[in-house]
């Protein structure tokens, strides 16, 4: 049987999109079946005790910078420190992806890098419904279908549903991967979340 894996994150964290190819390849190499769950990670924040970006200390602001710049060069990734579509709501760009999702956890994955890419390579607004039919338009999707979902009650009630699953099983940031009710965060614990799925 394959092993399944919840991925909880949000599109526009930096931490999701240089985690991602990395990702992607590790559920081709094991065959896994992902959940892609994109969240509401201020509401997670709120039970967390996690902090938006700009309330963070100033020690802290400066290290996330210094370690997406070490991050960055390690991996070879393009990615703007300080993007001008940064930060943004991810809210309608999160429910697109849970509509892709509904057809194909290849989509879905595919969705969810090239809009991290967007904002972290790109400088491009993803709450914005233009550019984000650009996205779709780029990735193959049908954008009138995939916004008709995102728009409709049964992905916003997914949306509402996976973020409060989030809250229950104590997820504090992003990415968060769930393999066998084990938490895996951030995408520095891929290797870990590798050696899980060896042995899974």
């Amino acid at each position: 049987m394959a092993a399944h894996i919840d991925y909880y994150f949000t599109p526009v964290s930096p931490w999701a999109y240089l985690g991602a190819p990395r990702f992607n390849a590790m559920v081709e190499k094991y065959g896994a079946v992902v959940q892609v769950m994109p969240v509401d990670l201020g509401r997670v924040f709120s039970v967390s005790g996690g902090l938006p970006l700009a309330k963070r200390a100033p020690q802290r602001q400066a290290y996330r910078m210094m370690e997406l710049k070490r991050w960055r060069e390690f991996l070879g990734m393009p990615l703007n420190l300080q993007p001008k579509g940064f930060p943004c709501d991810a809210a309608l760009s999160s429910r697109l992806i849970i509509a892709a999702r509904q057809a194909s956890q290849k989509d879905a994955l595919a969705l969810s890098y090239a809009l991290g890419r967007a904002v972290w390579a790109e400088e491009r607004n993803i709450s914005d419904p233009e550019t984000l039919e650009e996205i779709l338009n780029e990735c193959s999707l049908d954008p009138a279908m995939l916004f008709a979902a995102a728009d409709g009650a049964a992905v916003k009630a997914i949306y509402e549903a996976d973020t409060q699953k989030a809250m229950e099983i104590q997820i504090f940031g992003a990415p968060t991967f769930e393999l066998n009710g084990e938490l895996f965060w951030g995408q520095d614990r891929l290797d870990f979340l590798e050696r899980a799925l060896a042995k899974a």
